[in-house]
């Protein structure tokens, strides 16, 4: 046996050692955190689509104020808008339904025109309809970018590229996503969505990044014409319930697109009159890098 002294000594110096392993263990997951291509901690994105209808209700009556409630009950971060007027008609008051809408929610907001025509009478405003979006946090970036349309605003029209395929770039508390809102054709013929989705994919793959697309599709999630979307792109809410039309939703063509780097916590369509058009919200998680 050992004297009692060296016993001691070599007991104490494991007792170093087992620190020092202990402190450097600690420090290992520390540094990896804070060198550059780790994982840091995900943020929290809710976002949300809706056909406004111009600001009619399912009952066909103009109220802007209804529309601003039913978009403020969605409690989102970010929205993407279709069928938005902008000093278009009478059908609402001509009223620049963008700039209101954001006024009444106190958040940022950016327009992408389909079409821009010019005053309904001498020395008045621009005729324009379009997708906006609508946006709590920081819009970095903002753009209007053209896909293949069918105009509804001339006669005998040919497919031709065409604006009011809305990006904007969101900083989310340091996590910057990009959010696209989108029209897509109405017609019975699938041939003019199909170049749409193909024109919508080759935008999203000039950006990098996480990414959101929200629209009006008219066309479910399982129609042919949008299956390409589906091998860059998931559906947010593939059992969230019929959108269209508001009152007893027989389709589901409002969707919420995510890419594969975004978790997807919930979603779902949301019962209102305020639009021919039922909203949906989806409660994602933005998973970004530290630095």
């Amino acid at each position: 046996m050992e004297p009692r002294s060296r016993r001691h000594v070599r007991g104490r110096r494991r007792a170093a050692a087992a620190l020092v392993a202990a402190v450097l263990a600690t420090a290992v997951p520390v540094a990896a955190a804070d060198s550059p291509g780790a994982r840091a901690p995900s943020v929290p994105l809710r976002v949300a689509t809706y056909n406004i209808h111009a600001g009619a209700g399912a009952d066909q009556v103009f109220d802007l104020d209804r529309t601003a409630e039913a978009l403020r009950d969605l409690r989102a971060d970010v929205i993407g808008l279709q069928e938005v007027d902008v000093h278009w008609g009478t059908r609402s008051d001509f009223v620049d339904e963008a700039r209101a809408l954001a006024g009444k929610l106190g958040m940022r907001v950016f327009f992408a025109p389909i079409y821009d025509l010019d005053p309904a009478a001498p020395g008045g405003e621009r005729r324009r309809f379009g997708v906006a979006v609508l946006s709590r946090y920081p819009v970095l970036d903002a753009e209007n970018h053209e896909i293949t349309r069918l105009s509804t605003q001339t006669p005998d029209p040919v497919p031709a590229p065409a604006p009011g395929f809305a990006e904007v770039t969101v900083d989310v508390r340091g996590a910057h996503v990009h959010v696209y809102s989108t029209h897509l054709d109405y017609r019975a013929d699938p041939s003019i969505r199909a170049a749409q989705v193909a024109d919508m994919l080759e935008v999203l793959a000039a950006d990098r990044g996480p990414k959101v697309l929200v629209g009006d599709f008219n066309a479910e999630a399982t129609a042919p014409e949008l299956a390409p979307l589906w091998r860059r792109l998931r559906d947010a809410a593939p059992g969230g319930g019929g959108t269209y039309p508001a009152v007893d939703p027989v389709k589901r063509i409002d969707l919420v697109t995510v890419s594969p780097d975004i978790t997807v916590v919930g979603a779902e369509a949301v019962a209102t009159r305020a639009s021919d058009h039922r909203p949906v919200v989806a409660d994602l998680r933005l998973h970004r890098r530290g630095r």
